[in-house]
């Protein structure tokens, strides 16, 4: 048996160790080093756990251990209480999976167990948000990819003037329409009226053959209130009689999902205005082409007889105001429709027109528009592109609706629009009808610039009011009076105003669909790089930052 005489600790054989502190020692901390792991003291090796658990001997004993010097003892009773504490910590920590006291020697948890932020005790620590769904976190994978598709696009926009067809090749394509619309219209009315001999008997059904009549049996009500109405309304001279005809002053051309359906509401109030009897005809665009599906192939055309029948109720009033009233005074009533498709849809091209060039249509609505309608005012109604798009989809999609089904579609709408661009100009894959019906979600409505720079080319500045649905939302009674004075529709009463401007809005997102929330952010971000360079260029020929949605 030795002594180390300068600790008075007495050491014994590794192998004849035992723990003597009056009570049962823990588990050391930390795995030993061996059978009896040793440390140095002053110099000579030594039994740590000897140093720390020495049993008394005699004369020495606890004596031995209070004759120390006072910094040594006080090392020694530190020593021992922290390895208490520490080891009291671990054994707890096997049922509550967690180390309730932290090492002395670094900060924060043990590894494997998580940390609460702002250094709170896990019994106040902040409840941790729910991880992001699966789609989504592999949506963000494909995130670069994604990112390498937009650039191509982007790279690839050129805004190219078109090539206007004359007067004679719009008259070849479509001589019947020509040959009902006269050149010149009445100058006793605002709208673009003029009269025609009716050859029917007074037995006989003006709306017999009419397309919109005998293929939808929504529009049946209307024509027979159409036919009641009919015969008191006609013209006599010289044994004949005669009927008004009128086109639309004004068109509301689009677009979809941007309140256009809410304008056409408020804006019908106004005593004025006489819309169309069906709001939303889609002639000029579909019916003329005998489209009533797409995907249900052509039908027979609309003869523009049967789009014209749609103003009859209007043009009974403008009749009777000429007929009542003095001569050489003007008819107040303005005629209108409001089919959001006229702006944008130009998909039947392919099948009537095949003089294309570089896949570009030869022809275009407001090409036909402007030929029988030099004056026409046309009013257009614009919201965010990357909102129009995501309001769009839960509007039209039939099923499994979700963030991460947009997407999904997204992503492969933007995949095909850069494949388009790859071979063919930006002109001819935004009027691609095979990618426009390709695409599961319809990417190209909201290239606003592109549509509008191909309006301006045929019709005047002065011709176009633009309004974007974030300032019509915020204010309606500013919007209602830009569009009354671009109009040139006269004044109203008070109550004729508060009634146009306080009624609820119209065709807002059902409940159904909010209930499905936002958009993912990552497809958000995608669709704002893609439209981004489009709405600058809007901005631009508008003259209007509110335009590039920079802010929304």
């Amino acid at each position: 048996m030795r002594h180390c005489i300068d600790c008075g600790v007495q050491l014994l054989p590794d192998d004849t160790h035992q723990p003597r502190l009056g009570g049962r020692a823990g588990p050391p901390h930390g795995p030993p080093e061996g059978p009896g792991a040793t440390s140095r003291v002053d110099g000579k090796q030594m039994n740590l756990l000897a140093v720390l658990e020495g049993r008394p001997d005699g004369s020495e004993g606890w004596g031995g251990c209070w004759r120390l010097g006072r910094g040594r003892r006080c090392s020694l009773a530190f020593g021992l209480v922290i390895m208490t504490l520490v080891m009291a910590s671990y054994v707890l920590s096997g049922t509550r999976q967690e180390l309730l006291l932290a090492s002395p020697f670094r900060y924060g948890a043990v590894p494997g167990s998580p940390s609460p932020p702002g250094g709170e005790s896990p019994g106040h620590a902040k409840e941790q948000p729910p991880p992001p769904p699966a789609g989504n976190l592999s949506a963000a994978k494909d995130a670069p990819g994604l990112r390498l598709v937009i650039d191509s696009i982007v790279a690839r926009i050129a805004f190219t003037a078109r090539q206007l067809p004359g007067t004679d090749a719009l008259r070849r394509q479509e001589p019947h329409m020509f040959a009902v619309i006269p050149r010149k219209f009445l100058p006793s009315s605002r709208s673009p009226c003029w009269y025609e001999e009716f050859a029917g008997r007074n037995t006989s059904d003006p709306y017999l053959t009419n397309s919109y009549a005998l293929y939808s049996k929504r529009f049946r009500a209307t024509f027979d209130a159409l036919r009641k109405a009919f015969w008191g309304h006609l013209a006599h001279a010289a044994g004949r009689h005669y009927r008004l005809r009128c086109l639309p002053r004004f068109y509301i051309i689009g677009q979809p999902k941007c309140g256009t359906t809410d304008l056409y509401d408020r804006l019908r109030l106004h005593p004025e205005v006489k819309f169309s009897a069906i709001k939303e005809p889609h002639w000029w665009t579909r019916k003329r082409f005998g489209i009533v599906r797409l995907r249900d192939g052509l039908r027979d055309r609309y003869p523009v007889e049967d789009y014209l029948d749609l103003f009859d109720l209007a043009a009974h009033q403008i009749h009777q105001g000429l007929q009542a009233g003095e001569p050489g005074r003007r008819s107040r009533i303005v005629t209108g429709e409001a089919s959001a498709s006229t702006m944008w849809d130009n998909n039947a091209w392919t099948f009537f027109y095949d003089n294309s060039t570089d896949g570009e249509p030869p022809f275009l609505t407001q090409d036909f528009i402007r030929a029988v309608q030099p004056d026409a005012r046309l009013i257009v109604m614009l919201r965010d592109p990357v909102e129009r798009l995501y309001s769009d989809y839960l509007y039209f999609a039939s099923s499994n609706k979700s963030a991460e089904d947009f997407h999904e579609k997204v992503t492969e709408a933007l995949q095909l629009f850069e494949a388009c661009l790859l071979d063919s100009s930006l002109r001819a894959c935004v009027y691609n009808n095979s990618l426009n019906n390709a695409m599961p979600v319809r990417l190209q409505v909201g290239l606003y610039a592109v549509y509008l720079l191909d309006w301006l080319a045929v019709f005047d500045r002065e011709q176009l009011l633009v309004l974007r649905l974030e300032d019509h939302a915020s204010d309606v009674k500013s919007t209602m009076r830009r569009v009354c004075q671009f109009l040139s529709l006269g004044p109203l009463s008070e109550k004729q105003e508060a009634l146009m401007t306080r009624s609820p809005a119209s065709n807002a997102r059902r409940p159904e669909d909010r209930s499905l929330g936002p958009m993912w952010p990552l497809t958000q971000r995608l669709l704002r790089d893609f439209y981004g360079p489009f709405n600058a260029r809007l901005a631009q020929v508008l003259a209007d930052e509110a335009f590039a949605w920079r802010k929304t």
